[in-house]
């Protein structure tokens, strides 16, 4: 299985950029600009991982993010997780990012985005893999900053395919941000928002993302299960969503595969994800891996997921149709 899943062709579309900061990294940057920081080495960094909810990893996650100050750190980072993709398999990315992180500490927008920018270019031309990118809005900043950056974005539409929302989910419903999201349809970006696992009140903000902002994807939304009427609106508008079972397990004690069965079962469009890897010490495969372990899924299981990845991933038919070609042609010769 570990061979198969290494093997197997895939997509990631719930991937964090600076959710991939690995410790060596992170120590690399702070030496080059200066920054101190309260660990004595990657090892002692890693140990201070110590998430048991949403809030817990934020906390490390944007102070982390401290590193990251000139273009070349954000295309170091961009080109680090791309080539780690690559070695994983992983043909096909769409990354989020999230500028206001770096903004709020006096990073320009356009040094954020130029720096992914480049190392996405150059990934593609030396390492074969395409990717797209993704601006994440904080949801536990104000609607009105959400406007603004968007804004920011305007002149880069041509590097972006679409808007998402993240962070602590607690008081901050969908609906804070429709007019944000009606703005970025307009314009012609893709829309999706994580609807993290057990949050409060996370039926209506599931509803919320189906019926008010109407998104074209939807992040996480495991609990879209306790309701068959959302299970059936998700399923008729063939909408995918990005689970994560590594950083799930941080929140529920459970990479949730048996919520991934039950999503197969009822026909919904579930893709495995790895969130934000350097944290959670898990990438694409390793994901696979642990659900598979965990869950005991077949070839034909993992198939179908990693197919589900292309399905709703934001591409041309085209593009789409070729990718599960390959898909198919490794999966036909590998069952056999």
């Amino acid at each position: 299985m570990r061979h198969f899943i290494e093997n197997m062709p895939k997509a990631e579309l719930h991937v964090h950029i600076e959710g991939t900061l690995e410790p060596e990294l992170s120590f690399a940057l702070a030496k080059k600009n200066n920054i101190a920081l309260p660990f004595s080495t990657p090892e002692a960094l890693i140990a201070a991982y110590d998430f048991h909810d949403l809030p817990s990893f934020l906390k490390i996650y944007y102070a982390g993010m401290s590193v990251l100050i000139e273009e070349e750190d954000f295309y170091r980072l961009t080109w680090e997780y791309l080539e780690k993709a690559a070695s994983q398999n992983i043909v096909y990315a769409e990354l989020f990012f999230d500028p206001q992180g770096h903004t709020t500490r006096g990073v320009a927008f356009e040094t954020v985005i130029t720096g992914i920018h480049k190392a996405q270019q150059d990934a593609k031309e030396k390492l074969g893999i395409d990717s797209k990118l993704i601006l994440c809005f904080l949801r536990d900043m104000s609607a009105e900053s959400a406007m603004d950056h968007l804004k920011m974005a305007e002149p880069y539409l041509d590097w972006l395919i679409g808007v998402g929302l993240d962070s602590d989910e607690l008081h901050n419903p969908p609906l804070k941000f429709k007019d944000v999201f009606a703005l970025a349809r307009q314009w012609g970006l893709k829309l999706t928002m994580h609807c993290d696992v057990n949050q409060k009140n996370t039926l209506e903000h599931i509803g919320q993302v189906l019926d008010d902002i109407e998104v074209d994807r939807i992040d996480h939304g495991v609990n879209a299960l306790e309701s068959e009427s959302l299970c059936e609106k998700i399923k008729a508008k063939q909408l995918g969503l990005t689970v994560c079972p590594v950083s799930n397990r941080f929140v529920v004690q459970s990479l949730t595969s048996n919520e991934i069965k039950k999503m197969l079962e009822k026909g919904l469009l579930a893709t495995i994800n790895s969130d934000d890897p350097a944290y959670f010490r898990a990438y694409l495969n390793e994901n696979f891996m642990a659900l598979q372990e965990e869950g005991n899924f077949s070839k034909e299981e993992l198939l179908t997921l990693a197919g589900n990845a292309f399905k709703v991933a934001w591409l041309d038919t085209k593009e789409k149709d070729s990718y599960l070609d390959k898909l198919n042609n490794y999966g036909q010769k590998a069952v056999a």
